[in-house]
């Protein structure tokens, strides 16, 4: 466990009937860490927040929040936490001053101190030239960059994001994880779910959450090592050629050739040591690709998380 941990669980589960949505789940995460939460649609990710933030109860196993039993002190919980679902609750009606105004008077905020913490979360989300503009009429990321500070006006010490980041272009994702970053800098901490690998890899912890049981938590650069990802006799390579596509069907038939993947202009393979970069040259040559640029690589959280999940696939099966 963290030594100044914030948010503690032990053999959380939920169940719906029959059904489980989430098993056994026990993690801890430190006080101004951001936390990435990963896993394939319907593992259990969102379900694990909500009742983080006392939104659902859990049917068995127990989670505190800074100290606060999350299921018993839930109205102590709700001062504490932030909360922007994928489709957070802004009035469309109301204008971007209107939403903010709004809530700061729902969380206990009037007066001075409103006006105040309203033009600070202003200035953080550079929300000054749609002050009037109607939410309804805001662009994907300039809602979000609203429903963050909406999220923050009572000053919480953690913020959840479900998807943040889904459905608004690079700009305004990157963007956004300034902003996050400025946030963990602050000694706020962050609880992100993602299906971005890009975005996985700027956290500084990472759980991984599949078929509703947690398979993995911990450092990014530790999951990278683990003995799934990095099967005995293997090694990692990136190719980088023309006519990548027709070179990713003769890699897989090569023997030796355990994955291989398109990234960008390249093919990202795992093979076995016997395999040599003269023999993956001479294969592509048969195709008519007759220079490659070959560089061993590390592996990604891409594929840590690939790995874990057809593990778990197998398992299943």
């Amino acid at each position: 466990m963290p030594a100044e941990a914030i948010i503690r669980c032990e053999h959380l589960t939920r169940r719906f009937g029959s059904f489980t949505a989430v098993d056994n789940v026990s993690f801890s995460i430190a006080r101004g860490s951001i936390f990435g939460f990963l896993g394939p649609n319907g593992s259990g990710k969102s379900t694990v927040i909500r009742m983080l933030c006392g939104l659902l109860q859990p049917t068995s196993g127990r989670a505190w929040l800074s100290g606060f039993d999350v299921a018993a002190e839930t109205d102590r919980i709700k001062t504490l936490i932030g909360y922007m679902s994928q489709k957070f609750s802004l009035y469309d009606e109301l204008t971007v001053h209107e939403n903010l105004m709004f809530y700061g008077r729902l969380y206990g905020l009037g007066g001075a101190m409103l006006a105040k913490r309203r033009d600070e979360l202003i200035a953080m989300a550079h929300l000054e030239p749609f002050l009037q503009r109607r939410a309804s009429l805001l662009s994907g990321g300039w809602r979000q960059r609203l429903a963050m500070a909406c999220a923050l006006v009572h000053r919480p010490q953690v913020l959840f994001l479900d998807e943040p980041t889904a459905g608004i272009d690079p700009v305004a994702r990157r963007e956004l994880w300034d902003l996050l970053f400025e946030f963990s800098s602050q000694g706020m901490t962050l609880f992100v779910t993602t299906h971005y690998m890009d975005e996985a890899e700027r956290c500084s912890h990472v759980g991984y959450i599949h078929l509703s049981k947690l398979v993995v938590c911990g450092l990014p650069d530790d999951l990278k090592q683990m003995p799934e990802v990095n099967p005995a006799g293997t090694r990692r390579l990136d190719v980088t050629c023309d006519h990548v596509t027709v070179g990713l069907q003769a890699m897989h038939r090569l023997a030796g050739v355990r994955s291989a993947t398109v990234f960008g202009q390249s093919m990202h393979l795992l093979i076995d040591h016997s395999l040599t970069e003269a023999r993956i040259r001479s294969e592509l040559a048969h195709v008519g690709i007759t220079s490659a640029d070959i560089r061993a690589i590390a592996p990604s959280l891409e594929d840590v998380f690939v790995a874990l999940t057809t593990r778990g696939e197998n398992l299943k099966g």
